[in-house]
């Protein structure tokens, strides 16, 4: 199909989708998740593509959640609705890219904020660049309970996790990589390459050990809990939705929790 918010390439064995909003650091917008999540599917269908990688075209992979188009597609949205919408497009589109049988590999440059910081921990690995950083203001900014799929305390420790969420700072490439969060640290200028070598040597293996391995690997987070506490942390978030804290943030804009967000990282 013909995309306008992301782009798809076949590079050999490996399928690079790339967020393509540069103009507004890749806020997430319906058409965009929509489209990102087709062409997870894409890739996944196609039995020539051996690892996805996502990626994105500008200075930052993503600003996280489109605000200003949340404000005009959904101005008012019931309880239902919101919990439809946002089953549909954060929770089931991120755990797709969680479940994909096939090795995911995030390219990671600039901001990766808020859903730009859940689409890419889904993936199994991370490759970045220096200037790049991660954030989850949003209990701050907006007094909802973190992000709709809570995956911080599974890609760091508990308290590294505590501590990025009850101060909403920024996690510094260097820190990530520090404490276990992404794979590899490169110069920007080698990201690409980078990120590309590592694809072409993991699609180097036989797909099926690949497959069979990862959905190993899956199920020892499955045993300790980990869809499970993603799906009752999603119910609290949309019961965090409800509070007067929100409702305060909510009735002064949505897309002003912008302003807040950059003052607290």
């Amino acid at each position: 199909m013909d995309f306008l918010h992301i782009t798809y390439e076949k590079l050999g064995a490996v399928a690079r989708v790339s967020l393509n909003r540069p103009q507004v650091r890749n806020a997430q917008d319906r058409l965009l998740l929509r489209e990102l999540d087709a062409a997870v599917k894409d890739a996944e269908a196609d039995k020539e593509i051996r690892v996805v990688v996502i990626a994105a075209v500008g200075d930052h992979f993503s600003a996280g959640h489109d605000l200003k188009s949340s404000k005009i597609e959904r101005p008012n949205p019931t309880v239902e609705e919101r919990w439809d919408y946002e089953e549909e497009h954060f929770f089931e589109y991120c755990m797709r890219i969680h479940d994909l049988t096939k090795p995911t590999i995030a390219q990671v440059q600039g901001a990766c904020i808020a859903g730009g910081f859940m689409v890419a921990n889904m993936c199994d690995l991370i490759v970045c660049s220096e200037d790049a950083f991660f954030s989850d203001p949003v209990a701050h900014s907006m007094g909802t309970a973190s992000l709709e799929v809570f995956v911080h305390p599974w890609v760091m420790s508990m308290r590294k996790a505590k501590e990025l969420l009850f101060t909403g700072r920024r996690l510094g490439a260097k820190e990530a990589y520090e404490i276990g969060m992404i794979n590899k640290v490169v110069p920007r200028s080698e990201l690409e390459s980078a990120t590309m070598e590592l694809a072409n040597h993991v699609a180097a293996a036989p797909p099926y050990a690949l497959r069979f391995v990862k959905k190993s690997l899956n199920r020892t987070w499955d045993a300790q809990g980990f869809r499970v506490a993603l799906s009752a942390h999603f119910d609290l978030h949309q019961l965090s939705h409800m509070t007067n804290e929100f409702q305060v943030h909510l009735a002064k804009g949505l897309d002003s929790t912008i302003k807040r967000a950059k003052a607290v990282s």
